[in-house]
């Protein structure tokens, strides 16, 4: 009697124990792999493809909401012009994201919704050129610049790569009986008093994308580089400090 006890208790845990393996062979399964020390969990698959209206464009940049974090290169031509002639039209972009740009999207193709149907306007024949965007850690290189007066050059001068804080304004004046329009970043102090003026000569390409992106704000980051300063008596008049040419412009 004893005997036949023992063998229904052996054959019962054999049993429990063979469904505990099988149930636990199910859940490992189911179960995400948990990253080791050190590593990071995969992230899922990157989307290669976006659909959208494009609501800002220049050069061979592009954003559509739809692809939000990310700016859409263009490399070469959209019919016989850039990535602006695709403004407000709906498009389908089929691309990647660069492998050392984490914001930046290489389309390789671009369709337009027109009438219902779709037809090719992109195709990428070339390496995309990305001489004038400045990455995120790339920010650090420009060191912030303070200026307390238009009379202290020293605090600006020979400082090179710099990033400082203003508002951009648009002007026109009257130079040898001809119109010139000119564009400054316009310094501030803690109370909204003016301090200064810098003359900007250019903006990359970039820049003026971002500015279009960002046109719901007044104030940005300055990302430039000092030029010549403003001779002493005309910047007595004018606080006008300096020339610069602005490469970027962010909210930080």
């Amino acid at each position: 009697m004893t005997s036949r006890k023992s063998k229904g208790l052996i054959v019962g845990l054999s049993l429990l124990a063979f469904a505990l393996v099988i149930a636990g062979g199910i859940s490992c399964k189911k179960a995400p792999e948990a990253a080791k020390p050190g590593e990071q969990a995969a992230a899922p698959a990157a989307t290669n493809e976006f659909e959208g209206t494009v609501k800002v464009a220049l050069g061979k940049y592009l954003y559509l909401p739809t692809a939000q974090g990310l700016d859409i290169v263009v490399q070469g031509k959209v019919g016989s012009g850039d990535a602006s002639a695709l403004i407000g039209k709906d498009i389908r972009v089929k691309g990647k994201i660069s492998t050392d740009k984490a914001s930046i999207y290489i389309a390789d193709s671009i369709d337009v919704k027109e009438g219902g149907q779709w037809r090719t306007a992109f195709t990428r024949t070339e390496e995309p050129a990305l001489n004038d965007y400045l990455d995120t850690k790339d920010r650090y290189n420009y060191a912030a610049l303070t200026i307390t007066n238009f009379n202290k050059q020293e605090e600006w001068e020979g400082k090179g790569k710099v990033r400082i804080f203003g508002k951009l304004l648009k002007t026109t004046v009257t130079e040898g009986g001809a119109q010139k329009e000119i564009t400054y970043v316009v310094l501030s102090d803690d109370k909204g008093k003016e301090i200064g003026k810098i003359i900007v000569d250019s903006f990359t390409d970039y820049t003026q994308y971002y500015l279009q992106k960002l046109r719901l704000f007044d104030k940005f980051w300055f990302y430039l580089n000092v030029k010549d300063t403003v001779d002493k008596k005309v910047r007595a008049k004018s606080h006008e400090l300096f020339h610069a040419d602005v490469f970027f412009i962010g909210l930080f």
